[in-house]
């Protein structure tokens, strides 16, 4: 059940591979998500640069900068929306395993499926709504109220496809537990 914690003589539990056209699928979401890794670890570091230049620019050189907290905020929200279906994968979300930990496996098997059946409901609904917002403020041409202003579009943007890509991993995860066995790798 753990996933990836330090805790010595805990054995590490990978992910199941399937055959077929699910590991196939798997093994393209599992590129998908290195590559958001990727933008997610550049994107904090941005974030980190900009907000480290509007304090030296501010406090040494008395120069105001109206426009690095938006990108800061716009960077961040792409490494953690974007990064969650990398998150999924790993099983790195919170999960409360004290319940798994005195539930029969019978029916630690049924809550895992009840789980992950409510998670993939939020998260689709969650992406639904990030799209009409990416939607409204595309047409409506929304920007934030600063004098910077930049368009909505990028935050809502960020947001739809990194929690459409979450539904994407949970609805994999959901699959792989009605799966059959002989069809795993």
């Amino acid at each position: 059940m753990t996933y990836g914690v330090d805790i010595p003589g805990i054995p590490e539990v990978e992910p199941a591979q399937h055959a077929g056209p699910m590991g196939a699928l798997e093994r393209a979401l599992a590129g998908v998500n290195k590559l958001t890794l990727l933008f997610g670890m550049v994107a904090l570091l941005v974030a980190s640069f900009v907000l480290t230049y509007s304090v030296f620019s501010r406090y040494l050189f008395k120069a105001g900068t109206d426009w690095q907290d938006e990108v800061a905020v716009f960077c961040i929200i792409g490494a953690v929306f974007l990064c969650g279906a990398w998150v999924q994968a790993q099983r790195g979300h919170v999960g409360i395993e004290a319940v798994a930990s005195i539930l029969p496996p019978r029916a630690n098997y049924v809550r895992m499926i009840v789980v992950d059946v409510m998670t993939l409901a939020f998260c689709a609904f969650f992406s639904w709504k990030s799209w009409t917002l990416f939607h409204e403020a595309w047409v409506d041409k929304q920007t934030t109220s600063s004098t910077f202003s930049p368009p909505l579009t990028i935050p809502y943007g960020l947001m739809a496809a990194g929690m459409t890509l979450l539904v994407l991993q949970v609805l994999l995860q959901t699959a792989a537990h009605f799966v059959r066995k002989g069809e795993r790798a």
